[in-house]
């Protein structure tokens, strides 16, 4: 009998009582050809009713966790990567800016083992028009990451992160909020990991209908790319 591989799907949740089922039914749906799936949920201590629907769900495979104080993105995926058991281990936001019927695309470099990570590029594949400052500080932040990590990245920012499951268990991480994308792309940048990028769809959201990501956050992702870089 053929030995099936486990995905262990991490979704951070902070106040996406409109899009979390949805999402949540999306990942379920998807079919892997010979691998299975394990979902991790971390409620971020939302307030706005997304708590309660949570509270109300169960199903075989899923672990659930929730933060008392509000702590951010970062922490709630280290919150959830302990307990993590997959071959692979993929970041999943829980409004629908990403697809996961991409899941197949992004998982193929893994699974073949000619990568040790995979990024999913906004940038390759069709896309909703992003808003034009939120593109600028995107490929401004790759393009320093490209020149501090000597890399050729064209995304370093996406969500849709891949990874071998030891690798990502084995990396010490201290992000708390957004800042866990820049910090996850040096470390694995400077351990030389092999990434693959592969064309992705996305539908980015503005700020009327949920955005969170700011200009602040593009200032501290440059920080932590030169902090990375130099002193860690």
């Amino acid at each position: 009998m053929a030995q099936f591989k486990l995905l262990s799907v991490i979704i951070p949740v902070f106040n996406e009582k409109n899009t979390v089922i949805k999402i949540i039914e999306k990942v379920r749906a998807v079919k892997l050809n010979g691998i299975r799936k394990e979902i991790l949920l971390v409620d971020d201590a939302s307030t706005d009713g997304t708590t309660e629907l949570l509270n109300k769900i169960n199903f075989p495979n899923l672990k659930k966790f929730h933060h008392e104080k509000n702590r951010g993105k970062g922490a709630a995926i280290r919150t959830a990567i302990p307990h993590t058991k997959g071959d692979f281990i993929l970041i999943q936001d829980a409004d629908l800016e990403y697809d996961p019927d991409d899941y197949s695309k992004i998982l193929n470099p893994l699974v073949s083992g000619d990568a040790d990570v995979v990024f999913g590029s906004r940038f390759l594949g069709p896309r909703r028009v992003f808003l034009f400052w939120h593109f600028v500080g995107n490929r401004l932040l790759t393009l320093i990451t490209n020149v501090l990590y000597n890399t050729n990245l064209t995304d370093m920012e996406t969500c849709y992160k891949v990874f071998q499951g030891d690798i990502l268990r084995s990396i010490r991480l201290r992000s708390n909020r957004f800042n866990f994308e820049p910090e996850i792309s040096a470390k694995i940048l400077k351990k030389k990991y092999r990434i693959y990028e592969v064309p992705i769809t996305y539908k980015g959201r503005n700020f009327e209908e949920g955005k969170k990501i700011t200009w602040r956050d593009g200032i501290v992702a440059l920080m932590v790319l030169f902090y990375y870089k130099f002193f860690d």
